[in-house]
């Protein structure tokens, strides 16, 4: 993938995103009115707090292992799996180890 984003050319989800120590990376893949596709990289023990959307939102593991907590449910998620967390459900996400996810939210 370029520094273009010229997204008509086959990429590589997880080499697109880095890992940073101590912090979470995010890519904006697209970014559209009616919903977005952001890469994300979580180093470990890194998340994001609890919180809900309007709208659904599909999370899919592209590395490593992540809890993504739903409604107070948690999940452990790795590497090919995928989960979606509803709209105005609380939801929260933290990485047990490294790991990065590809977030598709459609509004």
């Amino acid at each position: 993938m370029n520094n273009k984003n010229n997204f008509n050319e086959a990429f590589d989800l997880a080499a697109s995103v880095q890992y940073n120590q101590g912090s979470v990376v995010s890519r904006t893949i697209t970014k559209k009115d009616t919903g977005t596709i952001t890469l994300f990289a979580f180093d470990k023990d890194q998340g994001l707090s609890e919180h809900s959307a309007p709208f659904d939102a599909m999370v899919n593991v592209i590395d490593g292992e992540a809890e993504v907590i739903i409604g107070g449910k948690s999940n452990f998620l790795k590497n090919g799996q995928s989960i979606v967390m509803p709209a105005n459900i609380p939801h929260a996400l933290k990485a047990v180890e490294q790991f990065k996810m590809l977030l598709v939210m459609i509004k």
